[in-house]
């Protein structure tokens, strides 16, 4: 499982606790992708924002022993650390409930974030951390910054955080653009396009943007993958769904970690699959996985 952990990684955007109910549980997508990232090896700083307050010296605590580089996070003297709660139906399906203000959408720019982004190759990025216009205009100003980097867009729809001309901004900037079926289908359609077909939705977004690399997300019916000009499909692996949060995340994370290490995308897919999987198989977004267990599950559940 061949990985090249000299590539420099940096994910921006929210850090925050998750609620289920009395439990809480560490999360926000751009960090689950750092800590999935981190977990092979790569070098992975995150840039956000936490308050001065015991949840955020929680959550430095947990990203230093979890071996990311902390530089980048900020801590607000003013806002609180977030808070989502998050609230699960019978299938395991999140819906989330995001407080505004929170320390993150407060993240600013400084010279050390700016040297940070400067050394990096590949840059995370997602779309709810442009809820609030201090966040999002550091976001475009450390998108600009960096034209070697390889970013990656993590489209996470949370209304009502969000508008297609935005949307359209950050999918400007991407080389990379991870979607689910549902969100592709909304956004294109909010750009003019009308079609049910994904193949036909994932070419408009290519062509409209200048993406050339797309993946769209299928929940348990696994994922479609536009990589140098030709479509992958994976059917997925059924598992017993303990909840989605996290599972996505830990998809993608995999699937660039294997595609910019020069994996075959019919392999990166598979892996990226599996991890995705064994996520949603357990309670929480950053399930611990050795890489013996994944071997184990690919085995298991080979075609």
């Amino acid at each position: 499982m061949y990985i090249n952990n000299k590539i420099k990684v940096i994910s921006f955007g929210e850090v925050l606790f998750d609620v289920f109910g009395e439990e809480k549980k560490i999360g926000g997508a751009p960090l689950n992708l750092a800590l999935r990232t981190a977990s092979y090896g790569f070098p992975v700083a995150m840039i956000s924002a936490v308050g001065n307050d015991e949840d955020g010296k929680v959550i430095l605590d947990y990203t230093k022993e979890n071996a990311l580089e902390t530089a980048g996070i900020i801590v607000s003297p003013e806002y609180e650390t977030g808070i989502v709660q998050v609230s699960l139906s019978e299938r395991g399906s999140a819906t989330y409930e995001i407080r505004f203000p929170s320390a993150w959408d407060f993240i600013s720019v400084d010279e050390k974030i700016m040297d940070i982004v400067k050394e990096a190759d590949v840059f995370f990025y997602g779309s709810l951390a442009c809820r609030n216009e201090v966040s999002q205009k550091t976001l475009f100003s450390l998108l600009d910054s960096n034209d070697t980097m390889f970013k990656v867009f993590d489209v996470n729809l949370r209304k009502p955080f969000y508008t297609i001309q935005l949307l359209e901004k950050l999918m400007n900037r991407a080389d990379f653009i991870k979607f689910n079926d549902e969100e592709i289908l909304e956004i294109a359609a909010g750009m003019g396009f009308e079609s049910d077909n994904l193949e036909s939705n994932i070419k408009f977004i290519s062509e409209k943007t200048n993406t050339k690399a797309i993946c769209v997300t299928l929940g348990k019916h696994g994922s479609i993958l536009l990589w140098n000009n030709q479509l992958y499909r994976h059917e997925g692996y059924p598992v017993k769904v303990a909840d989605t949060v996290g599972a996505g995340d830990s998809f993608l994370a995999s699937l660039i970690a294997k595609l910019l290490s020069d994996q075959n995308p019919d392999e990166a897919l598979n892996f990226a699959s599996a991890v995705g999987a064994l996520v949603a198989s357990y309670s929480g977004a950053n399930l611990k996985i050795e890489s013996s267990e994944i071997v184990k599950f690919l085995k298991q559940n080979a075609y």
